[in-house]
């Protein structure tokens, strides 16, 4: 059953005509073609990235201290200079290779807790710096030796609404897994009803990839409490092989999105691969009250991660089952 369209009234809910029990609700697994999916997450791994990464959401990034995250086994700091713009390097201390993220920031330099070092984001030493990037919801950084691709000035960052009119919250998690795994979970919406029936219901996949169209675009409703749903439709679309994205099109939130993005963490203590899952909720609406709700950001901003990871407990579940098949030689086709 495709979702009721929204009206345009005081509240953006509909009533579901009918609640359909999990077990009654219609099977997607025919519709849910392996080879579509496959082909979809191959053009995704063929597009551009610059060798950019999401490190982290751009308002945890204080003025004091720095944000650190290992990438493909490489330790990477991210700090604020003293006229606010990014810097970014190596981890670890040139030294005696003090981990940097513990260490503060003092009037924009990055001070050594171990020994003292001030690094201004410049070379030092064998020190080197690293492009990074703040789209103003999220930090990237640049690691060419990593990516061994073409560089570009700066990532493939999704179009979104402007960010002084939405709400917005990052969520990260990370699992035992590839990123081409959790792009992959996002490639099949099919699985939204039955694995998530907490969060959605009446989900059709009304247009798949093909030659001529390289999106997925579904309707699906959001649950709310009982029959009380607010219903969208969303397109999905990787705009580079670490990054799938939902535009809600239709709907409450229109011009809305989430992105998905997974950074490579590098190897655990038993030589399996470790992903980051960092998602941004940047949501806007025309509805007089949401200026309340941007007003209430703090408030909101836990409820929107709280409920981004029960989702991702999940789907990092999906991710890791894929890629323990696909170690194994077990995935089917």
């Amino acid at each position: 059953m495709k979702p009721v369209p929204p009206h345009r009234g005081r509240l953006p809910l509909a009533l579901r005509r009918t609640a359909v029990p999990w077990e009654r609700q219609r099977p997607t697994w025919r519709e849910a073609k392996p080879a579509v999916i496959a082909r979809a997450l191959k053009r995704a791994q063929g597009r551009p990235s610059g060798n950019w990464y999401v490190v982290g959401a751009s308002r945890a990034l204080r003025r004091d201290r720095p944000m650190a995250l290992t990438i493909e086994g490489r330790e990477v700091v991210v700090w604020r200079g003293a006229d606010g713009g990014l810097r970014a390097g190596p981890g670890i201390c040139p030294h005696l290779g003090a981990p940097l993220q513990h260490s503060p920031v003092r009037c924009g330099t990055l001070v050594c807790h171990w020994h003292g070092l001030a690094l201004d984001g410049g070379p030092f030493a064998g020190w080197n710096p690293m492009p990074a990037h703040d789209d103003g919801v999220l930090v990237w950084v640049r690691l060419d030796e990593v990516g061994a691709e073409e560089p570009l000035d700066s990532p493939v960052v999704p179009v979104r609404p402007p960010v002084t009119d939405a709400l917005t919250a990052v969520y990260v998690g990370s699992g035992i897994c590839e990123p081409e795994d959790v792009v992959a979970n996002r490639l099949d919406p099919w699985h939204g009803a039955w694995y998530h029936p907490y969060s959605f219901v009446d989900l059709t996949v009304v247009g798949a990839p093909d030659d001529a169209d390289d999106a997925f675009t579904v309707d699906v409703s959001f649950k709310v409490a009982g029959r009380l749903v607010v219903p969208v439709r969303a397109v999905f679309s990787a705009p580079e092989p670490r990054t799938v994205v939902m535009h809600i099109t239709e709907g409450e939130g229109a011009g809305s999105v989430v992105e998905t993005h997974a950074t490579p963490l590098g190897p655990d203590g038993r030589g399996r691969p470790r992903t980051a899952v960092v998602e941004a909720v940047v949501a806007a609406s025309d509805r007089r009250g949401f200026a309340l709700a941007r007003r209430a950001a703090p408030l909101m901003r836990p409820l929107v991660r709280t409920a981004a990871g029960r989702l991702w407990r999940d789907d990092l579940s999906y991710a890791e089952r894929r890629w323990l098949l696909r170690s194994t030689g077990r995935f089917p086709g």
